[in-house]
């Protein structure tokens, strides 16, 4: 076998492996620069361009620039951006005629390879934008192989450009040879499909996403005091698995994410509420303790000045009887003051913003029997019904325990929702994920009343932040927002009493994820840490 014959062999070895490369890629920008290098390399090209098709087919536009001679390297992984440097061929002149005269955009239109030995003499072509280039850098752009990256559909949907063929014996320029040219299409071939696929898997992705954030967008128009929880919970989740992520000591040491790890834990986050879809939105959104379609406390108002009616009432009866008119007047004044006293202590318990004393709830009781109204119907009624007094008797919060159920089943239906997809296999744990941020290390949580050891690590992840998230908002209706000081203090005490991962939060909090957090998302009020 002679050298070119062996070379040849060598360079389609590695274009194979150039392929499976290209398809187990899924970061575009890299993708796009690995295809481009790859070209280079096979064909030993000096300098290279690709191009993509804009969305309208109207326009060429740059995505990769790379030079050896000059050093030059835009787009990709770079970090230098291309979008300052270049601007996009058009396809197309003003008057609608095809671009024939750009080689790029002749590649894209026709579908045909253009290979030139040397720009400065080649004819049909305007290469006047790389003369200019020229004498700007004091390069000397020679032979160019312009190859078209066409699908499996057939579809133009870019163009490889490569500039002087360098002689690995003498370093000086050459024409690209026909064996060249032949490698670089296949390449470019490959490349069109792996490129096509992951803008398709990109799209689909993107999909979902939006599939996902319009049912939170529905959680949020029916409820605007969870729809921000629904998106601020990820943010969390995801800063502390980063975190977590990059530990590199503890028991955590050995927990690592990859990229389809972190969109998997992302995908679960977004999703980890998606169950409050069913949830009564007179539940969701219950500010007082009396509140189901409209807040009560304006019925019970409405009877308190039908008492005081009555009250005047009676007392002006009294004075008919008999009664002197200072006493029937002053044992209304005491009914009247009595009246009012109640009607307040009503009105502050129905917020619901603080703990409920003993006597508080006699009290309660007290006034539902110390009081008879007459109703619309004409008939003498319990001040207060049943309903009504275990409402206004709730010890904390505003949530009966037949609404907390109501509430707590949100994530029964979340995992019933999320376990009925068809997860592909790099998100098959989503439902685990999503479905266990109510568990707690101890095994007195819901639904399953797992323990710390049948979770993963990232389920328990999502714990810590629902709770911190809970906390710390400032959207809720029947709390005040919480200073970040005492969120802290509520999430030390769960950690020490087995509600919450104890070596995950210490990551939180030696990493300063609840600071980046309060940054980004608390009000300057509540940061006090």
């Amino acid at each position: 076998m002679d050298a070119s014959t062996d070379n040849l062999f060598r360079r389609l070895d590695r274009l194979n492996d150039i392929g499976a490369s290209l398809s187990n890629e899924r970061h575009l920008p890299r993708l796009l620069e690995k295809i481009l290098l790859a070209a280079k390399n096979i064909t030993h090209a000096d300098g290279g361009t690709l191009y993509l098709v804009s969305e309208d087919k109207r326009h060429l536009h740059f995505e990769i620039v790379r030079n050896d001679t000059l050093k030059v390297a835009f787009g990709g992984t770079s970090g230098q951006p291309i979008s300052d440097k270049f601007q996009d061929l058009p396809l197309y002149k003003e008057d609608g005629a095809p671009n024939n005269s750009m080689v790029a955009a002749y590649a894209a239109l026709t579908g045909e390879t253009v290979h030139i030995a040397d720009a400065y003499v080649a004819k049909g072509f305007d290469f006047s934008g790389t003369s200019r280039f020229d004498q700007n850098t004091g390069y000397r752009s020679k032979s160019f192989l312009t190859v078209p990256m066409k699908n499996h559909e057939g579809e133009i949907i870019g163009v490889l450009q490569l500039i002087n063929a360098i002689d690995q014996e003498t370093g000086e320029v050459v024409v690209f040879s026909m064996a060249d040219q032949r490698l670089a299409e296949s390449l470019a071939s490959q490349a069109a499909v792996a490129l096509t696929n992951r803008q398709l898997i990109a799209q689909m992705e993107e999909l979902f996403e939006s599939f996902i954030k319009l049912i939170n967008l529905a959680i949020d128009e029916k409820s605007p005091y969870t729809g921000g929880h629904c998106q601020r919970v990820p943010e969390i989740t995801m800063m502390l698995a980063e975190a977590v992520n990059e530990t590199k000591e503890g028991p955590l040491a050995d927990f690592h994410l990859t990229d389809k790890d972190r969109y998997e834990l992302k995908i679960a986050a977004l999703l980890h509420d998606c169950g409050k879809v069913t949830t009564p939105v007179h539940v969701v959104d219950k500010a007082t303790k009396l509140q189901t379609l409209f807040d009560r406390i304006g019925l019970i108002d409405t009877r308190f000045e039908v008492l005081k009616r009555d009250a005047e009432i009676e007392m002006w009866r009294a004075i008919g009887e008999g009664l002197p008119p200072p006493l029937a007047e002053e044992n209304w004044r005491k009914r009247l003051g009595q009246i009012q006293a109640d009607r307040e202590f009503l009105r502050h318990v129905n917020i619901g913003g603080e703990r409920m004393r003993d006597e508080d709830v006699e009290r309660v009781h007290r006034i539902a029997g110390a009081y008879r109204w007459v109703n619309a119907e004409g008939v003498e009624a319990p001040f207060l019904d049943d309903n009504e007094v275990e409402n206004l008797t709730i010890r904390a919060g505003t949530l009966t325990a037949k609404e907390r159920e109501i509430i707590n089943y949100h994530i029964v239906a979340t995992i019933k929702m999320l376990e009925q997809l068809p997860w592909p296999k790099h998100l098959k744990n989503v439902p685990e994920y999503a479905g266990g941020h109510h568990e707690r290390m101890d095994g007195k949580g819901y639904p399953r009343g797992l323990t710390r050891d049948q979770m993963s690590v990232q389920a328990r992840m999502m714990g810590i932040a629902d709770i911190f998230e809970a906390l710390t908002a400032k959207d809720r209706p029947y709390k005040e927002a919480m200073k970040l000081s005492q969120a802290l203090a509520i999430m030390e005490n769960f950690k020490n009493t087995g509600h919450i991962d104890p070596d995950l939060y210490d990551v939180f909090v030696r990493s300063a994820v609840f600071r980046t957090y309060a940054e980004r998302f608390l009000s300057p009020q509540q940061n006090d840490v």
